[in-house]
């Protein structure tokens, strides 16, 4: 297998995309996946590069990529050294960072005998399931889509009344990252992009709009993205597949770092139903 870390894509935010490809390498056009990470995420999280084995040696070509504001480097694309582009992460950042991966494969000559651009699916987890979802609809390149434990709103998730004026006021609120116990920073430029793009950052009206293949996972003890969000997605796209993996919490029990050698059992049954769909 031919792993290739730490790419360096040059994005539109002055920022590099880091990104890494998973492949056997048969000179022979694989279908491609695209992974996008959720919030507070990044490629190396957990169990990923294992996922991303599982795919590669199901003879896929895979994608996963930091995005450019999420707080990783080009020297450290694990956790977040650069939390001033934390804060100034938002939704149409990521929208574009992932055009831009979808570009760089598309025109890239390194790999063009192991990839089929014309077949290319995408795969988010939480807050990404949400950017694939709404790139599925801007983009005829996107042929299927797969929510992991995905998120089916992004307005309700910002403060509310009081908390929110006092962000208004004061230009940042932190939270607070459980294992790295850094504050991390939301600007107020979060919620002003958000307001000035709602209509393009709909996510309902973006599932209600698909018209290509959807694919919706989720876990039934996930206390994070509630399984009532992914109900709502498949009430949305009647057309849409939807699997509810048991006992899987919000990342399908893996953690950070796992030290284990192979996927656990829930996250295995979900990389087995996303490879059997974009298959």
């Amino acid at each position: 297998m031919r792993t290739i870390k730490d790419i360096i894509i040059e994005g539109r935010h002055n920022k590099p995309i880091v990104t890494d490809v998973f492949y056997e390498e048969t000179s022979q056009p694989k279908k491609v996946i695209i992974f996008c990470h959720g919030y507070k995420g990044f490629k190396d999280w957990g169990a990923w590069n294992l996922m991303a084995e599982v795919f590669a040696k199901a003879n896929f070509f895979f994608i996963k990529f930091n995005f450019s504001h999420n707080g990783g480097t080009a020297e450290d694309s694990i956790d977040f050294p650069d939390l001033e582009a934390f804060g100034n992460n938002n939704y149409t950042k990521e929208l574009d960072d992932l055009e831009s991966v979808l570009d760089w494969i598309s025109n890239n000559s390194d790999y063009k005998h192991e990839v089929d651009i014309h077949d290319i699916s995408t795969i988010g987890h939480s807050r990404g399931g949400g950017i694939v979802l709404l790139k599925a609809t801007e983009d005829s390149r996107v042929k299927k889509v797969v929510s992991l434990a995905g998120v089916s709103d992004y307005e309700s998730r910002f403060p509310k009344e009081s908390n929110f004026q006092e962000w208004a006021k004061k230009g940042v609120f932190y939270v607070k990252n459980g294992r790295t116990k850094q504050e991390m920073p939301h600007f107020y430029q979060f919620y002003t992009d958000f307001d000035k793009n709602k209509k393009r950052l709909n996510i309902e009206n973006a599932t209600r709009n698909l018209e290509i293949p959807q694919l919706i996972i989720h876990g039934n003890k996930d206390t994070t993205v509630l399984i009532k969000e992914a109900e709502s997605l498949h009430k949305w796209n009647f057309k849409s597949v939807f699997k509810v993996i048991e006992n899987a919490d919000h990342v399908f029990n893996v953690s950070h770092p796992w030290k284990e050698e192979v996927l656990s059992k829930e996250l295995q049954r979900a990389t087995n139903i996303c490879v059997d769909f974009c298959s």
